[in-house]
């Protein structure tokens, strides 16, 4: 599936629920379903800065796509990674770095967050990118 499918589906998913109560707990649900990350992967190298919370966030390359690995230690933050990773795992670097990120603001998700967790948000996108960055270089050599 491309990344534009899957914000397709994300899209679709989020305007059955009726308000922001049930999107939270369908966030929070995304976030307990999100694969355990490797304890050697939850180091400091791999925090993502800018997130109130502790995210942890690992890309390895795999067959050309980058394959990402996270957890945090916030319910909520979980559940917001594991959408990105819904949406960026399992695709080339090229495709990410050149993906649009406007199913956050279609599904209304950054202007329900506090002003730190919209900010975390970003750093986590941001973040997704570089990686993208480093393995396109990777891919090029």
């Amino acid at each position: 599936m491309t990344i534009k499918e899957i914000q397709a589906e994300i899209i679709d998913e989020f305007s059955m629920f009726d308000d922001w109560m049930e999107r939270y707990e369908y966030i929070i649900e995304l976030g307990k379903s999100l694969p355990i990350i490797d304890a050697e992967y939850k180091l400091d190298e791999n925090l993502i800065k800018g997130c109130q919370s502790k995210v942890w966030l690992f890309s390895e390359l795999e067959n050309d796509t980058i394959k990402f690995t996270a957890d945090s230690d916030a319910i909520l933050t979980k559940g917001i990674v594991a959408l990105l990773l819904r949406v960026y795992s399992n695709q080339k670097p090229a495709a990410i770095l050149t993906a649009e990120t406007s199913f956050i603001d279609e599904i209304g998700l950054k202007e329900h967050l506090s002003p730190t967790r919209a900010n975390g948000l970003v750093s986590m996108v941001k973040q997704i990118k570089m990686y993208a960055i480093a393995q396109q270089v990777k891919l090029q050599n």
